[in-house]
């Protein structure tokens, strides 16, 4: 076995989110889920098959976003894995329940626009997901003037009343 580090190649403030599922029918499920969640979303959705064809499926509603998931999901190669890439002023949180609840969906690696590094083992076989390297590491504790930043934050942008 050999352990790679994929890196996620995207524009800085670029949220996208990481699964596996287990069937070709996640690709028009995960479509619907998006779509039928927040009206009007950017995405672009790419799934990689495990058996038969193996091929990158893809879907969304914006070409260079479908472009940008079916590169990262090449480079990761992980047997049905899937990436999802969200437009301008789309955020994970808005869809990330509807996603879970796709039937075929198995698990949520990570939801985030940080630099992402993907821990990917290799064998004679394929490849698979070990997990995320989500960030960076923390530099320290709030105090309670970040926590009142945190809390006027949330506030501004309208996630707490």
């Amino acid at each position: 076995m050999q352990m790679l580090t994929v890196t996620i190649v995207k524009p800085e403030a670029t949220n996208f989110i990481l699964g596996q599922t287990h069937f070709i029918k996640s690709v028009e499920d995960l479509h619907e889920a998006m779509v039928g969640t927040v009206p009007g979303i950017k995405f672009g959705l790419a799934f990689c098959e495990a058996s038969g064809n193996r091929l990158v499926r893809r879907s969304g509603t914006d070409a260079d976003l479908i472009e940008l998931a079916c590169q990262n999901a090449m480079a990761i190669a992980a047997g049905h894995c899937f990436v999802i890439f969200l437009g301008d002023g789309f955020y994970p949180v808005n869809v990330l329940n509807a996603i879970k609840a796709v039937p075929e969906v198995c698990r949520i690696f990570c939801a985030t626009a940080n630099p992402t590094q993907i821990l990917v083992a290799e064998t004679d076989q394929g490849r698979g997901i070990l997990g995320v390297v989500d960030g960076f590491p923390p530099l320290g504790v709030e105090n309670e003037e970040g926590v009142q930043w945190r809390k006027d934050l949330l506030r501004a942008i309208g996630y707490k009343a």
